[in-house]
């Protein structure tokens, strides 16, 4: 089977043809880029344009405020905008403790070598709510300028440098958990967070010390980017189980790629006639079944949100974009158009998949090949906190300073507290209880 993946920028596709894996989990896996997500809907197919304007005040008012001046937290300047780089990291640990890292401005030492990227100094603080009290605080040095930083279900983290991965805990007490044998430039997680997906820069000709996560020959694939004829394939892609290591997929390839996996098993869009595809979800443990179909007239972009339900995002005539919400089921849940005026999205999502956030760069005119974004264009970040039950927006708030990069949003483990870094403040907006996720059960029609 031959399957199409993109890179995280979206800029190529690949090709991809796997090996038989280990324990005959993984036949053939495909991922879109995640590049783009939208909500703004009150109801189901009920059009809600993205303001031009930005919202002057939240939808519902904070239910308490934390400054993050006296922390040390300052805001990046303008000149940062468009880099993408992430500046900071904001998580809940638990309903009532707040995880804020961020860049301590200074020097960045560059390394001779010029691999690492630039040494920064990110300084973590464990807040307690609602009084804001430091409850622990440490110091990290970081080597690049990309997402350190993974939040955990059981209020542990998972904290990226070089070729390590290490596990802490409230206390930010830090401990080892994996080692590559190359710089580790990207990782995420399944819903579940039972397996992660990385991706690290392994030259073939690097060598693989004792206690490195291995590169079994039986999880093997073939990987291809359309488009680059030239250089050597020195990413490595991988798939491992969280709890042990064990990898149960292996490829090189010349991008860093987003798998669109859940606990089960991994989604692939199928052609079908004209402008319909098929989602296909192909089971770790054999056999697949096809989730529904969805029209596009360019490969949509897949995501799970939750175990239960995906995101698609489809192309429509004229530059359009629409956003699918899809249960494994294949109930459609909701669907919403995406403003051309909103870009660059960024999505993060309550840890029981209950609600989600979307959060864009508001510009001023459509951007397109014969348009392109300017820094000049920006007006600001809008954040909008949508019921992954049924796309209702339940808090829609601008962020300031605009953090191109994310990390100035998160969403407690009920779904019912939203913590937003705006205006100086961290700000705590308290919510109703979400919709209840509609039960789609487990999907497995196998052919």
């Amino acid at each position: 089977m031959v399957n199409r993946l993109r890179t995280l920028t979206g800029s190529a596709r690949i090709w991809l043809t796997l090996a038989p894996l280990a324990l005959g989990a993984v036949q053939a896996l495909q991922g879109q880029a995640s590049a783009a997500f939208a909500a703004g809907h009150d109801h189901q197919g009920k059009e809600r344009p993205v303001p031009e304007r930005l919202p002057e005040k939240p939808s519902i008012p904070p239910t308490l405020t934390i400054p993050v001046e006296p922390l040390g937290f300052s805001a990046p300047g303008p000149i940062y905008l468009g880099q993408r780089w992430t500046f900071a990291s904001l998580d809940f640990l638990d309903e009532n403790r707040l995880l804020f890292t961020f860049r301590v401005p200074g020097l960045m030492h560059r390394e001779a070598s010029g691999e690492g990227g630039d040494e920064r100094q990110i300084r973590a603080v464990v807040l307690a709510l609602p009084e804001g009290t430091v409850t622990a605080e440490a110091l990290w040095t970081v080597h690049d300028r990309v997402r350190y930083l993974w939040m955990l279900k059981d209020g542990h983290f998972l904290l990226r440098d070089r070729d390590g991965l290490q596990q802490g805990n409230a206390a930010l007490d830090l401990k080892p958990l994996l080692h590559f044998p190359g710089p580790l430039l990207w990782m995420e997680m399944d819903p579940s967070q039972q397996y992660l997906v990385t991706s690290s820069r392994e030259p073939a000709e690097a060598e693989q010390k004792p206690g490195d996560v291995s590169s079994p020959p039986t999880a093997q694939a073939s990987m291809t980017v359309d488009g680059e004829k030239h250089g050597a394939p020195d990413f490595v892609v991988r798939i491992l189980r969280r709890d042990s290591g064990q990898v149960m997929l292996v490829s090189r390839t010349r991008a860093a790629v987003h798998l669109p996996i859940n606990s089960d098993g991994y989604v692939e869009s199928l052609r079908g006639n004209g402008e319909q595809w098929m989602m296909n979800l192909n089971y770790f443990t054999g056999g697949s079944t096809i989730l529904g179909r969805v029209n596009s007239t360019c490969p949509p972009n897949i995501d799970f949100i939750s175990q239960r339900e995906l995101l698609v995002t489809a192309c429509e005539n004229l530059g359009a974009h629409k956003l699918v919400a899809m249960g494994i089921d294949g109930h459609r849940l909701w669907e919403d158009p995406i403003s051309p005026q909103a870009v660059w999205p960024l999505l993060a999502m309550a840890p029981d998949g209950s609600r989600l956030a979307r959060e864009t760069l508001i510009v001023g005119h459509e951007i397109n090949a014969y348009s392109p974004l300017d820094s000049e264009d920006i007006k600001g970040q809008l954040v909008r906190v949508i019921d992954a039950a049924n796309g209702k927006v339940s808090l829609e708030a601008a962020a300031t300073p605009t953090l191109d990069a994310g990390g100035n949003v998160a969403i407690s483990p009920s779904g019912r507290r939203v913590a937003l870094l705006n205006a100086g403040s961290l700000e705590i907006f308290d919510l109703p209880a979400p919709p209840p996720l509609a039960d789609s059960g487990n999907g497995r029609n196998v052919h």
